[in-house]
């Protein structure tokens, strides 16, 4: 008779007792499938063994259809393995922590190294060291004017309120007084653009007076500024049309109605006045002096 004798299929009795123990899976029916795929292919086994000749050494072959059967038996088993779920795993291998930490929960015994309270000390100390390091630097008014400007080129500014202390023509007629707080602004300012002021008046002698003052000041020989372009007229809109003629970049008015009639025209426009109303447009800026807002760098 060819194939396996009884002794040859008492071998196989431990790799089917093993497709038992694989069946305990922790899937009941990926051990099933496994458990069926063993068996046929011990039946396959079986069916092979009874075709081979009679002078085949069935002592080699036992053993090596032994060994054939346990290495594909734990392959499978590992790869089934393979395939629980992680979060399973997960689940079993997490210990139970409490969901908020609290120093309440500490044993008696345990407290707090100093070395860490030391630490939390030193991040903080770190942390301030930083906050300093990073606050502005002091800039200089030279570099305040120009960062104002942002490039700007040509300025044009009414002299009443902004540059002289009077705000009205008729104050002219009997004197005109520079504002000494506003002379380093307007200096700096002259460093980096083109500047021409303005104003309207009543007669021809309160220009002189405004010409005399602005000498005195020293503006036309320290400070660079240009005599002849100090322009004068009779009526606003005669101020207004200077301004559209020159095409500044900036213009400086403190008349609210001048501002707003040169909005569309000027990039940039500068309305000195002590009240603060409502800023009318993005290219309209408010402030109280030309020296306050030039010369102030916390202010916008």
């Amino acid at each position: 008779m060819r194939g396996f004798s009884s002794e040859n299929q008492e071998e196989m009795v431990a790799p089917q007792s093993m497709m038992g123990s694989v069946s305990q899976s922790p899937d009941p029916d990926k051990g099933d499938e496994l458990r069926d795929l063993m068996q046929r292919f011990m039946a396959s086994l079986a069916e092979f063994s009874q075709r081979l000749p009679f002078d085949v050494d069935f002592q080699k072959l036992r053993s090596i259809t032994t060994l054939a059967t346990l290495a594909v038996t734990l392959i499978f088993a590992w790869k089934l393995w393979r395939t629980i779920p992680d979060q399973q795993l997960r689940q079993r291998r997490r210990p139970a922590t409490s969901p908020i930490f609290s120093t309440n929960n500490l044993h008696p015994d345990t407290s707090l190294r100093a070395s860490d309270i030391r630490s939390y000390s030193g991040d903080s100390r770190a942390q301030r060291s930083v906050n300093e390091f990073i606050q502005p630097l002091e800039l200089s008014l030279e570099q305040l004017v120009r960062h104002r400007l942002n490039d700007g080129r040509k300025v044009t500014c009414q002299l009443l309120g902004v540059v002289l202390d009077e705000t009205t023509p008729e104050e002219l007629q009997t004197r005109a007084t520079v504002r000494s707080s506003v002379l380093e602004v307007l200096l700096q300012i002259n460093k980096f653009c083109d500047v021409y002021l303005m104003e309207r008046i009543l007669d021809d002698e309160s220009g002189e007076r405004v010409l005399s003052a602005l000498e005195d000041s020293g503006v036309f020989t320290s400070g660079g500024l240009v005599r002849d372009k100090v322009l004068f007229c009779s009526t606003e809109n005669g101020r207004i049309s200077f301004v559209r003629q020159l095409e500044p970049d900036w213009h400086i008015d403190a008349n609210s109605e001048i501002v707003h009639q040169l909005t569309r025209f000027i990039k940039y426009l500068l309305h000195v006045t002590p009240d603060r109303p409502q800023q009318t447009a993005p290219n309209v800026f408010i402030s109280t002096s030309l020296e306050q807002f030039f010369g102030d760098q916390g202010r916008k």
